[in-house]
């Protein structure tokens, strides 16, 4: 068993490394491809230094699974080639919303992978925190609907984001003048109700995927509607969600049901820094309930603060757990 990372030198791909440097899964060799721009350079793993090879020299056969980590420009061209030598996980949002590709949560859906055709899409990082929590309360209770606000770091937006943000930072507190080039206002000490473009509703892309995206994973009859906020965070993604059920809902069972969640862990103490914040999630591969509490204005539902690590359960860590699904099938 091989496997190979594309986009290997971003940021998704270097946390894909990460994690599977750390991981106890067995194959023989992993192949690093990028770019011209990246090819040539080396990374350690394992002891060994992996020389990054240029994308459009390399030989996907030469690997039983692809992590492609590029961005959709990148899948849309590569990722069909590649499916016709190797199983393609792929993180961009091209293939997401296409039918007879599995979009697949490791601990929500995957059953969803016996339907695959050699392409397996990775959902949007926002959603995939969310439907950790939502799946067991959905199976119990039946959701109804769901409203979602969301505060998400500027990693989710890739390394020259979070380099303005840094720069801003510094700029602000030594007094000088701020410019934005990766976001449409001032990042830092501020906040940006707008992630990805508008659509005409007047919601953005991100505000679309978590929908969509959320319907296509659970249940096509959840309603979900969203507002995305990127916030002066470094990495963390954290989300405001309040659920509605069918019929009424024992709240000592939801504590019981969200406990044992796949993924998740609830620390919810009601009291001063009993809940979780972005900064300490950041690098863990937990995903976070806190704040659980009735909704005083709807009988039927509750409200949740979830929190987690955007570039790991939100992209890198999944697509090697769907790996390992995979092998478990091979």
């Amino acid at each position: 068993m091989n496997f190979a990372i594309i986009g290997a030198s971003g940021n998704v791909g270097r946390k894909t490394i990460e994690i599977l440097e750390k991981s106890k899964i067995k194959f023989d060799s992993l192949f690093l491809v990028a770019s011209s721009k990246s090819a040539g350079q080396k990374i350690k793993f394992r002891n060994k230094e992996i020389i990054i090879e240029n994308l459009e020299a390399y030989d996907f056969s030469k690997a039983q699974i692809t992590f492609f980590a590029a961005g959709s420009q990148i899948a849309k061209e590569w990722a069909p080639k590649a499916a016709e030598k190797t199983i393609v996980i792929d993180n961009s949002s091209y293939f997401r919303m296409q039918k007879d590709v599995p979009l697949v949560v490791s601990e929500v859906n995957p059953e969803a992978l016996e339907k695959h055709k050699n392409i397996i899409s990775n959902p949007n990082c926002s959603t995939m925190q969310m439907v950790l929590p939502l799946k067991p309360l959905h199976d119990e209770y039946k959701i109804k609907r769901v409203i979602v606000s969301t505060y998400q770091a500027v990693s989710g937006a890739g390394k020259a984001s979070m380099d303005e943000l840094f720069d801003q930072t510094k700029n602000f507190l030594e007094g000088k003048k701020i410019s934005s080039q990766n976001f449409t206002k001032q990042i830092a000490f501020n906040l940006i109700p707008h992630i990805d473009t508008f659509d005409k509703d007047g919601y953005t892309k991100e505000e679309l995927k978590m929908t969509n995206e959320t319907k296509k994973i659970l249940d096509e009859e959840i309603e979900v509607t969203a507002t995305c906020v990127r916030v002066p965070v470094r990495t963390g993604h954290s989300e405001s969600i309040n659920i509605e059920f069918d019929n009424l809902y024992d709240f000592e069972n939801i504590i019981k049901i969200l406990k044992t969640a796949p993924g998740c862990k609830v620390i919810d103490d009601r009291k001063d820094g009993g809940y979780i914040t972005p900064i300490e999630a950041e690098g863990d591969y937990t995903t976070y309930i806190s704040r659980i509490r009735k909704d005083n204005s709807n009988v039927k539902a509750i409200n949740l603060w979830v929190v987690s690590d955007n570039l790991l359960k939100g992209a890198a860590l999944n697509t090697v757990q769907i790996a390992e699904c995979l092998m478990k099938k091979i």
